[in-house]
């Protein structure tokens, strides 16, 4: 039985090498198909990935909750001058630390100073906040140190930058040890130690990460919130030609760490809840949870790859029914070799079995170029997106993916092989040797 699988496989590939062009062009639909499931897959993980590296960022245990500017009025007279009270108190901050399950609480206070360091100027968030936040939302450093629990309590005029904003203001030296000036005169000024530089994070402009944050951590100015209390309050004013704003903001954010996964999206429920009761309907605040990055990524991966595997499947249909046809047209012209088979001793299963192999061999050699295909247009698209336009676009092949769309190809060829087989095994031998 081995010897004639074999001899029949070599059969098979036999005549298929007499009609190569016809065999390739009859292959291309499961080409394009295979190639396009994995592509299409690939996109989806590599979002996928891209919100696991944000959550990474973020942090899974993690719930934000953010101080929101109520909007302009249409008045003329009203926008000309703003005096404002909204976001979160410090009273909101001793209710948060009440509720359960809490790790770690923190808080910050977005100043909204001038920053400067000699001539250079950066377009910098200075932020007051506890040394807590470090760990809270990962933030690393790549080189000196952060502040720790003692000076925030002494209210040291020391500093953190990020990445983004250390560039901007020490493009041609080492911050460690430098200073920068925070405020402008008349409202508030400090002189800052630089201790620390943060690496940068990884949170792609545009990305949900960033839009969660409303900022780029990257461009921030850490230091300790007892220094912005003190030397800036409460109260930011804006004065422009023939506008005027005064706004007082407690604090920007706070960050909560639940101590388990799980707990996360129970406590951001928990803290809205109890929100709510001092701020009606929340509408000078927001709890988000970066978690639900992950939640929102999964549920449109699983969408997304719904839709492009079902359209791309349309191919593979397209390309099955190109081998039967195919075949069809093969079994036409072949008839009279299937007369001289049946007639030699050849039974019925060994003429459809050489044709189930014939189509199974064309589907298969599809699906290895269209993995090929596919696999290597995965690869190269972030490179080609990266080089176009400068943004990042990740691509994550999926094992699944190229085993599941081979596996199917090879069942296609099966599939939509099997009735042009049967019709050339049910050949009448004697009509089949006159034919001309």
């Amino acid at each position: 039985m081995l010897n004639f699988l074999l001899e029949t496989f070599r059969l098979g590939l036999k005549n298929l090498r007499l009609h190569k062009l016809r065999s390739l062009l009859t292959a291309l639909g499961i080409i394009f198909g295979v190639a396009a499931v994995i592509i299409m897959v690939a996109i989806g993980e590599g979002t996928k990935q891209s919100a696991l590296e944000q959550i990474r960022q973020l942090g899974a245990q993690n719930i934000l909750v953010t101080s929101r500017k109520p909007p302009e009025s249409t008045d003329a007279s009203a926008k000309a001058q703003r005096i404002l009270e909204y976001g979160l108190k410090r009273i909101d901050l001793l209710r948060l630390q009440t509720l359960p399950n809490i790790q770690l609480i923190v808080p910050l206070k977005d100043c909204e100073q001038k920053v400067v360091a000699g001539e250079h100027r950066a377009n910098a968030n200075t932020i007051g906040t506890t040394p807590d936040l470090f760990e809270v939302i990962n933030l690393r450093l790549a080189r000196g140190r952060v502040f720790d629990r003692i000076q925030f309590d002494r209210g040291e005029t020391v500093c953190v930058l990020g990445s983004l904003a250390a560039r901007q203001l020490f493009p041609y030296q080492d911050p460690i040890s430098q200073q920068i000036t925070v405020g402008t005169s008349g409202r508030g000024v400090v002189i800052l130690t630089v201790i620390g530089v943060l690496e940068p994070t990884g949170l792609r402009a545009g990305s949900e990460g960033a839009s969660m944050m409303q900022r780029d951590l990257d461009q921030d100015v850490y230091f300790p919130l007892t220094v912005a209390q003190s030397v800036f309050g409460d109260t930011i004013t804006r004065q422009q030609a023939g506008s005027f704003e005064r706004k007082t903001i407690e604090l920007s954010e706070i960050w909560l760490k639940a101590q388990r996964i799980e707990q996360v999206e129970n406590l951001a429920g928990q803290a809205s809840h109890l929100l709510r009761i001092v701020h009606p309907n929340l509408n000078d605040i927001d709890v988000k949870a970066p978690i639900q990055i992950l939640r929102n990524a999964e549920r449109l991966n699983r969408m997304f790859n719904f839709v492009m595997v079902g359209i791309a499947s349309f191919s593979l249909v397209v390309g099955g029914i190109g081998i039967m046809n195919i075949m069809l047209a093969s079994v036409t012209e072949r008839t009279r070799e299937i007369g001289i088979r049946r007639a030699l001793g050849a039974k019925q299963r060994h003429i459809t079995l050489q044709f189930l192999i014939e189509t199974t061999v064309i589907s298969l050699t599809g699906g290895l170029i269209g993995i090929a295909l596919g696999a290597s247009t995965a690869i190269l698209l972030p490179r080609v997106v990266q080089w176009a336009s400068g943004q990042s676009y990740p691509t994550r092949i999926a094992t699944w993916s190229v085993i599941g769309s081979f596996v199917v190809s090879g069942l296609i060829g099966i599939f939509f092989g099997l009735y042009p087989a049967t019709m050339a095994a049910r050949m009448n031998p004697i009509d089949a040797l006159r034919h001309e």
